[in-house]
């Protein structure tokens, strides 16, 4: 999104505070409906000439599409997919709506990466919400600090060419290479919902948890304010149902969708699930009716009965 009106925009219809970010820093953030139900989650990175917002797959064109029908008399760009540093290379997938995206993690990951792409302090010294664009091989790659996993991580987003070639760079250089249900292990174990899975149009921010990470108590308004604050400060915060993450007694990881239930009543069901190698059992996040989400509270997975704690709410 660019253009001279692009960050005040996003400031004015976005949970979280945009004005206040410099070039290389980004927040997490949400758009919500005026009934305060989620359109969508999403990163905003604010680079020197332009915001960039990172977001699933599947929400990008709607999301475009509500976005423009907001835009009065902004002077605003919006552009789609991904955009990289242009190629002549016709083989190279920068011009592409969906980059590849790398997830380095662990206490060592910065170092592995720097040690493969030079820049070596400045990759080091990427914060938890600072992103740093650089060129590798004449092309563009994005490196976004976070912490989603409750490891030191860095997302890598780049044209498909170049990530692949980069993972073949990471693997030369000693780095082990995680399936996608480790690296979902780590991120249902950190409690982290994601959008299209633990988060839908029917979720309100304060179920999943998230407003601690994406709205802002001191910003103007957003879209969908008025709810979320008379639910913070005439329901002092409480709703209906909550997202917890729960540790099964069992290795056999639970279907999504599993119901949860305390004395034959059915309190709950599970969002994602995923083995946990460092726990030798399953985990899993799910929504479960308040009064049974605090931690330590016990539920049964249906229809086996297998017994799951509330170990993160």
């Amino acid at each position: 999104m660019s253009g001279p009106d692009a960050v005040s925009f996003l400031h004015g219809v976005l949970t979280n505070d945009v004005v206040s970010l410099a070039p290389g820093q980004w927040c997490y953030a949400a758009y919500l409906t005026p009934q305060g139900r989620m359109i969508s989650d999403m990163r905003v990175l604010r680079r020197a000439d332009h915001v960039a917002l990172e977001t699933e797959p599947q929400v990008i064109d709607a999301l475009a599409a509500r976005f423009d029908a907001s835009i009065f008399t902004e002077q605003i760009r919006i552009v789609p997919g991904w955009h990289g540093t242009p190629s002549p290379d016709p083989s190279d997938s920068s011009s592409r709506p969906g980059a590849q995206s790398l997830v380095i993690c662990g206490p060592t990951g910065r170092e592995a990466l720097a040690s493969v792409l030079g820049h070596d302090a400045a990759v080091r010294r990427i914060g938890a919400h600072e992103f740093l664009e650089l060129e590798h091989k004449s092309r563009q790659l994005v490196l976004v600090g976070h912490d989603d996993l409750d490891v030191p991580a860095v997302d890598v987003v780049g044209s498909t060419v170049l990530c692949d070639t980069l993972m073949d760079e990471l693997r030369d250089a000693g780095v082990t290479t995680l399936g996608p249900m480790a690296i979902e292990a780590l991120r249902i174990e950190a409690g982290t919902p994601r959008f299209g899975t633990d988060m839908t149009a029917d979720t309100i921010p304060l179920e999943a948890g998230i407003e601690g990470r994406a709205i802002s108590m001191t910003k103007g308004c957003y879209v969908g304010q008025e709810v979320i604050i008379r639910i913070l400060h005439r329901g002092h915060g409480r709703v209906a149902r909550r997202l917890v993450r729960l540790t099964v007694d069992s290795a056999v990881v639970p279907p999504m969708g599993s119901s949860l239930a305390v004395d034959g009543r059915e309190v709950g069901v599970i969002t994602s699930a995923a083995y946990s190698p460092r726990l030798d059992r399953a985990v899993a996040l799910a929504y479960i009716h308040r009064d049974f989400a605090e931690t330590g509270s016990t539920v049964a997975v249906m229809p086996a009965g297998a017994r799951a704690a509330v170990t993160r709410c």
